[in-house]
């Protein structure tokens, strides 16, 4: 009976935070499916070319509209290195992907404070230059010419079918014509989908840890291990244990924001919270598929480089935000079980259900479903993937020449063929 008893605790631990993000979940992953309905992924290998400050800017703000599932990411950023990124801002638009999101900062103000948020947005452009020098310093050309050879190999790693996807909008008009469109609904709804799909295990199973930890670990252990009767030690401490235990915890993208929740009631410090955020591109699984995409070699360097930028962040964050006052004093959030009453989150909550049930009836009746057997894949099936996802979008839409053009275009490894007729020519390999 308490074994029970015990995992009724954990489960309903689990299911507070579940029905205190869900409605910011639904609204953050529905802002994203619009941004990226109207930026085409083809289009962004071609201003990575370099590493410049310009060029990063850049891949931090496209990794930000891109998608906040972590193996995705990390897909597209191998692929924008294989189409002649350069290695540094492809690393750029990587972390921008998962750390840079809108869904992650709402439930961060949601489950912990806001002043997380202002870190985590604060302190992944920090991690970004930290990490632009760092390659700059100390990593050799020899060595990203040899991740580069190994990358265009194309060995296998996850998620490699919903990197492929382009799901944005192709039909002309001004961009609210365009969203409001049938063109457009189909597009929005189709992201949508599929980015929940992608990420839906990494949240249930960060929900499922985070209840499990809230519910079983004592706050002794946590105090202790976190050196909470020692101030100064503490702060020091806590961006250095915070990533170690992400890479631990297999949960990567959003589903580590509820553990982070209960680190933070566990007294580890701020700038730990935002490291152990940030270490979400470093857990063991992400490890082996950097080794499968770049070699040993590159998948350590990364392994240094990040590890090292992501504890260089919290410090940054940690001190800066002490000064200005702006770290929490209370440690209350919220993993509890504190039920359902009629309050603003049930509203908002039956709101975005609402909005999101017709988003998946539209990705349903509009034929799209066939993408999610794609998700998997392998990058050799990324052609293919790419051109049947665009030709499920927009056949009710798009004339018949026009996706024969696009998919011709696209088989000759060119970027889509615009509105002129006249396509491009391929982007040439950056020098790094």
């Amino acid at each position: 009976m308490r074994l029970f008893d015990e995992l009724g605790r954990a489960l309903l631990d689990a299911g507070s935070m579940t029905w205190q993000i869900t409605w910011s979940l639904i609204l953050g992953f529905t802002l994203s499916a619009v941004i990226q309905a109207v930026v085409r992924r083809e289009a962004i290998a071609r201003h990575l070319g370099d590493s410049n400050t310009r060029t990063l800017a850049l891949a931090t703000g496209l990794g930000a509209a891109s998608s906040s599932c972590s193996y995705a990411a990390v897909a597209l950023a191998r692929a924008l290195v294989r189409r002649g990124a350069s290695f540094t801002a492809a690393m750029a638009f990587e972390i921008a992907s998962t750390n840079l999101v809108i869904e992650l900062g709402i439930i961060l103000a949601l489950l912990i404070s806001w002043q997380f948020t202002v870190a985590e947005f604060t302190g992944g452009p920090i991690m970004i230059v930290l990490m632009a020098v760092a390659f700059r310093l100390f990593v050799r050309k020899r060595t990203i010419t040899a991740a580069r050879e190994q990358a265009d190999k194309g060995l296998a790693g996850s998620m490699e079918g919903h990197a492929a996807m382009d799901m944005s909008i192709t039909s002309g008009g001004g961009f609210w014509r365009r969203l409001i469109s049938r063109d457009g609904y189909t597009s929005v709804s189709s992201i949508f989908v599929m980015e929940w799909a992608a990420v839906i295990r990494d949240i249930v199973i960060g929900l499922l840890i985070a209840g499990a930890v809230a519910a079983w670990v004592p706050d002794s252990f946590w105090r202790q291990l976190f050196l909470t009767g020692h101030p100064l030690a503490a702060q020091l401490w806590g961006p250095v244990i915070g990533p170690v235990i992400s890479l631990l915890s297999f949960v990567c993208s959003i589903g580590n924001a509820p553990l982070a929740a209960v680190l933070w009631n566990g007294g580890i410090s701020f700038g730990g919270v935002v490291a152990f955020i940030f270490a979400d591109l470093i857990i063991i699984p992400i490890l082996i598929i950097y080794r499968k995409y770049y070699g040993t070699k590159m998948m350590l360097v990364l392994l240094g480089i990040f590890y090292a930028t992501m504890v260089a962040g919290g410090y940054i964050i940690e001190f800066t935000f002490g000064g200005l006052g702006l770290v929490p004093a209370q440690r209350a959030a919220k993993v509890t079980d504190t039920g359902i009453t009629w309050n603003y989150t049930t509203i908002l909550n039956i709101i975005s259900l609402l909005v999101a049930a017709a988003l998946v009836i539209r990705f349903v009746r509009s034929g799209s479903a066939s993408m999610l057997k794609m998700m998997g894949g392998s990058p050799a099936q990324q052609q293919h993937t790419r051109d049947h996802s665009e030709v499920l979008l927009h056949r009710d839409v798009q004339p018949a020449q026009q996706v024969l053009q696009t998919q011709v275009s696209d088989h000759q490894d060119t970027i889509a063929v615009p509105s002129t007729g006249k396509a491009p020519a391929p982007m040439a390999r950056s020098r790094d």
